[in-house]
């Protein structure tokens, strides 16, 4: 076989066309962004697509069903990081699996686009989960491609790339929701299915400026293993009609599902890798510092994904979204945490790169970004419980900015440090295990929103804010023995 087990290492450590980063990063950030116009675009109209009436254009399902079937799906996405992983590091490379991913999310958006009620919803959002999971996992491995594990821009370069992320995430929602409120939720997701082509076309054109090490396959999978693998899937897909056809699987209960398959297969990721012969004691000792910020991840994802269905529920219920007399549409609240990460990422990467050694350490900043989603939460207390247009605008934009610092805090260093705890043999799987924690946290997020339905606002906001400033202060205590386990990675 032409496929080894170690890659040559070509990377160019002085190039700096993009921003003082690897030239291949521009094209990384491209499509990343296109994917997320696609992606938060059509997410930003899809809760109110499926609990809207028929006469305003919607499903007509009720809001708590409605609620978890979209943390569900959000949950679903990361949890297809699994597959687009394996697909990389055992049988294709990250390279050829983010390129063959973008093609199936545009298939998923076209089929929301075109395919009416909830068949379309089913096979477009199926197709979305599959392929952006694929895209996730593999876009970040490839970006830690670009770096040596020691450049000190590695932080700096992964926060630019979070912000082709959120340019996609801000211009999404505007425009996918312009159409929605103006011509329907059909044309909606035509534009998301549109953007992902300008994604797709766009990547083509430089994929193979990319390093060798983005097409390598760190484990190649044996031949005689093909038909095991091929069983496996096959029989996963049976058992999964036969409890959907039976309805122990069902859009009231969807969320739960996700929860516990989610919580089985991080469980079995982590045993399996830390049992592998591959692994170096210090990738072990990693390995395991890596279990308090996959928990503490979860919790922070938990509270911020909520902007896609306890966030939505209240603009749609409490906010007063009038501008000027005219009232725009919902998913417009989704494009303000985008401007202030557009705003401030670049803050944020200037100041890591400033402080360079000094710099807090990741498990500080995910201790601290975690308290501060907590407090968020706190903030809706001075309105929760009022009646329709009782919000101010101004006070969720407040809001969401201090949503945005606890992301910037937690996120773009999450996935830096995974590639850097990353074994050598697990590297695109190791970021599946840290998307993992995103989707144990989307899902979650849908099924809080459920209960967000039936109690108080008041208490609801004030337990969820509580618990996750509790785990970030847990972290922060726990900090120090933490980072002797990363074994000199901070």
């Amino acid at each position: 076989m032409s496929r080894t087990d170690t890659a040559p290492d070509r990377r160019d450590d002085s190039s700096h066309g993009f921003f003082g980063q690897p030239r291949s990063l521009a094209n990384i950030f491209g499509v990343e962004m296109w994917e997320r116009f696609s992606f938060y675009g059509m997410q930003g109209i899809l809760l109110i697509y499926l609990y809207y009436s028929a006469e305003r254009g919607g499903l007509g399902i009720d809001e708590a069903t409605a609620t978890g079937v979209v943390g569900a799906y959000g949950g679903a996405v990361y949890l297809s990081t699994i597959l687009g992983a394996w697909l990389a590091d055992r049988l294709f490379g990250s390279e050829r699996v983010l390129f063959w991913s973008a093609v199936v999310i545009m298939a998923g958006h076209i089929s929301l686009a075109v395919l009416p009620g909830v068949s379309g919803v089913l096979v477009g959002l199926l197709l979305v989960a599959l392929g952006s999971g694929g895209l996730k996992a593999n876009a970040t491995r490839i970006v830690g491609t670009l770096y040596s594990e020691k450049d000190p821009r590695r932080d700096a370069g992964f926060s630019l790339f979070y912000l082709g992320i959120n340019l996609g995430a801000f211009a999404g929602p505007l425009l996918t929701g312009l159409l929605q409120s103006t011509l329907g939720f059909h044309w909606g997701f035509a534009l998301a299915a549109v953007g992902m082509a300008i994604g797709l076309i766009q990547y083509s054109l430089g994929r193979k400026r990319l390093p060798d090490e983005a097409r390598h396959v760190p484990h190649p999978l044996e031949r005689s293993r093909y038909p095991l693998m091929i069983g496996v899937g096959v029989a996963g897909l049976v058992v999964i009609v036969v409890l959907v056809l039976t309805g122990l699987i069902n859009a009231s209960n969807l969320a739960l599902w996700v929860i516990g398959v989610t919580i089985v297969a991080a469980i079995a990721y982590f045993v399996v890798i830390l049992g592998s012969k591959l692994l170096s004691a210090d990738e072990r000792s990693r390995l395991f510092a890596f279990i308090p910020l996959f928990i503490t991840n979860a919790a922070f994802w938990t509270l911020y994904q909520q902007q896609f269905t306890v966030v939505t529920i209240y603009s749609d219920k409490r906010l007063d979204r009038t501008l000027f007399g005219w009232e725009f549409p919902v998913s417009w609240v989704q494009s303000i945490n985008p401007i202030f990460i557009i705003v401030l990422s670049g803050v944020f990467a200037a100041i890591w790169t400033k402080w360079g050694e000094k710099q807090p350490s990741t498990p500080i900043k995910f201790a601290a970004g975690t308290v501060l989603m907590g407090l968020a939460f706190f903030l809706f207390l001075f309105w929760a419980g009022g009646g329709a247009n009782s919000t101010p605008l101004l006070a969720v934009i407040g809001i969401l900015f201090v949503f945005t610092v606890a992301e910037l805090l937690i996120s773009p260093p999450g996935l830096s440090v995974t590639t850097k705890l990353a074994p050598r043999s697990f590297q695109a799987q190791m970021v599946a295990l840290y998307f993992l924690s995103v989707a144990l946290g989307t899902a979650m997020a849908g099924q809080l929103g459920k209960l967000f339905t039936t109690v108080p606002e008041g208490i609801y906001f004030s337990i969820i804010g509580g618990i996750a400033i509790a785990i970030g202060v847990v972290l922060a205590l726990l900090s120090p023995w933490v980072l002797r386990l990363m074994r000199g990675v901070r």
